[in-house]
């Protein structure tokens, strides 16, 4: 029963996690994007504005949504929440601090550790595939539908590079645990550099690449071109349907930028000092703070590179970071098999 109540309670504190940490991700995109566009960007409700996410949130709640003649009612009810769920469901396994032990207990800040964590991972982003193509499909409108075929297209392209980069990860650490991965990288080298996946740095380029791809961010948000299909796969959704879209699309990419930092930045690996109580608190701080530097990173492109034309999008998966993510398998495994086994020679 104890076992049940602790995992309800993670459950609960995650969800409620999201939801704010997704109010402040807005309202910082707006006002970080504004900035580099010499505007002023949200700054009427609450405090510098930050209360507008919340606003807005409101106001879809109380707009009315409609459903399209054409429309398959089913699925079209059901893509936003298909939606959402794979973004909750990967959250879960992202460790987001170290374990904390009260007396005999030891609690771990993280819903559920999965030996196949990795794996886990890449099975819900295949699975978030199906809300767009269901949205696309069953609005009954051609601009929706040319944004669901895009999005299928686009998605399936750099899980295949997401996927292999990941490969050396799980050599070079022994694990497809997220919690052990983080644990390998508290490491150090010479006694002081940190011992990050990050020198793996091909798999990073790949990694940070495609989870641009897979979040539908600038310069690859082909899945919503406006000024070619309207709106993309949600143009006939509004109110509350369209809100769990938005909410999905930026719970995603909380996730990507965490599971970067987890995979090849540390985690919530960083100098701890102090009594207990900063002792539990500072994982937590490190791993923030380099989850929301990744974040920042996101917006600035988004502020800084034009779109792709879709063929160069395409060209640019298949033609090179599926390439050279097997090229970098190969002398990963080369590099881990000398590792192990020493040179044949020596």
């Amino acid at each position: 029963m104890e076992d049940f109540i602790v995992a309800a309670v993670k459950v609960l504190v995650a969800f409620a996690f999201l939801l704010v940490t997704v109010m402040l991700l807005i309202w910082a995109e707006r006002r970080i994007v504004a900035f580099m566009q010499n505007r002023l960007g949200p700054n009427r409700a609450g405090p510098i504005g930050i209360l507008q996410t919340l606003a807005d949130g409101v106001k879809l709640m109380f707009k009315e949504s409609m459903t399209p003649d054409r429309a398959d009612v089913f699925l079209y009810l059901a893509a936003p929440v298909m939606a959402l769920i794979p973004a909750f469901l990967i959250f879960l396994v992202i460790p987001v601090g170290a374990p904390i032990t009260v007396g005999d207990t030891t609690y771990t800040l993280q819903v559920t550790d999965l030996n196949v964590g990795v794996l886990y991972i890449l099975a819900m982003s295949s699975v978030a595939v199906y809300a767009i193509t269901f949205a696309g499909w069953s609005s009954g409108s051609k601009y929706p539908l040319l944004g669901s075929v895009r999005a299928s297209a686009q998605m399936i392209s750099y899980e295949a590079a997401m996927g292999l980069a990941l490969v050396p990860v799980i050599m070079f650490n022994g694990s497809a645990s997220l919690a052990e991965i983080v644990d390998a990288q508290g490491a150090t080298y010479f006694g002081w550099v940190p011992a990050w996946n990050i020198v793996l740095i091909p798999s990073f380029i790949v990694f940070l690449i495609a989870a641009f791809a897979e979040t539908n961010r600038a310069p690859f948000d082909l899945v919503e071109a406006e000024q070619e299909i309207v709106g993309g796969f949600h143009t006939e959704y509004s109110g509350l349907r369209f809100a769990l879209f938005f909410l999905a699309e930026y719970i995603n990419m909380f996730n990507m930028a965490a599971l970067t930092v987890t995979l090849f930045l540390g985690g919530w690996q960083g100098p701890v000092f102090g009594p207990t109580f900063l002792v539990w608190i500072l994982p937590v701080f490190w791993f923030l703070l380099k989850t929301f530097l990744v974040i920042f990173f996101f917006i600035w492109v988004r502020g800084t590179l034009p779109r792709m034309r879709y063929d160069q999008l395409m060209a640019f998966g298949w033609k090179r970071l599926i390439p050279v993510s097997l090229a970098w398998i190969i002398l990963s495994m080369v590099a881990v098999g000398v590792r192990r086994f020493g040179l044949p020679w020596a």
